[in-house]
């Protein structure tokens, strides 16, 4: 951040990373151990003037108009916490870089693992999500787009009895939908499922709420409902959820 708004007219910031030995490099502070891997933020803006830069990490030091002064001072906090230390060098006119040091582990790497194992499932799905929040559904797109399924899309309850209506209607019936249980100032999952379960008895939808310890949560079959998932969603879970409708 400090680097982009040192360039108030654009430039280049280089980003560098490498292992390097302590006593190879000038940096004071490396004394807790014998390797390093040090990161360079290197900016092209208006440099820090020679008087100021030895004040740059202290609390409560600003050159900017609206800054707090605490930026580079939490930095600098969080980097002697991890037995680490950050530098700066600077030529007015030029430019600034800030170079990071921290101790490189002695353990091996350690393969990642895959974020999530996709179940297999024999049946793709057409899914309609109501939510009234835009991320939240954009994240439910991701997640089912990646297992396959087709997504459709209301903001709110009626949207979705609209939607699964038509879709009935038009010979492309909806398999499954899952509900917001709560939409301020709309109709919500309880009572759109109401609806729709009055249009098809065989409708499958999951009831989806924030929290958690509602009781229509607890006991969602009894509202008509086939599952329930908290948000925000997990993926291995909202994929579990669908393929035990599957059986």
């Amino acid at each position: 951040l400090n680097a982009s708004q040192a360039m108030p007219n654009g430039g280049v910031i280089e980003i560098t990373a490498q292992n390097v030995e302590a006593h190879k490099q000038s940096s004071p502070g490396l004394l807790t151990n014998d390797h390093y891997v040090r990161l360079d933020i290197k900016d092209s803006g208006v440099g820090i003037p020679e008087n100021v830069l030895d004040k740059i990490f202290d609390p409560y030091f600003t050159t900017k108009q609206q800054g707090s002064g605490l930026g580079l001072a939490i930095t600098h906090s969080i980097i002697d916490k991890h037995c680490g230390t950050i530098a700066a060098e600077s030529t007015p006119g030029i430019g600034t870089t800030f170079s990071i040091y921290l101790p490189s582990s002695e353990q091996a790497p350690v393969a990642a693992k895959k974020q999530h194992e996709i179940e297999a499932s024999s049946k793709k799905l057409k899914i309609l999500v109501m939510d009234d929040e835009e991320i939240v559904r954009n994240i439910a797109e991701e997640m089912l787009c990646e297992m396959g399924h087709q997504v459709l899309f209301a903001a709110d309850g009626s949207e979705a009895v609209t939607c699964y209506r038509e879709q009935l209607d038009n010979g492309a019936p909806i398999d499954l939908l899952i509900m917001d249980l709560t939409i301020p100032g709309g109709l919500g999952g309880k009572e759109a499922m109401e609806q729709i379960l009055e249009i098809d008895r065989s409708a499958k939808a999951i009831v989806s709420s924030g929290y958690s310890n509602d009781p229509i949560m607890a006991d969602f079959d009894s509202y008509g409902f086939s599952g329930a998932i908290a948000k925000p969603y997990q993926f291995s879970e909202l994929n579990r959820v669908i393929n035990s409708l599957l059986t």
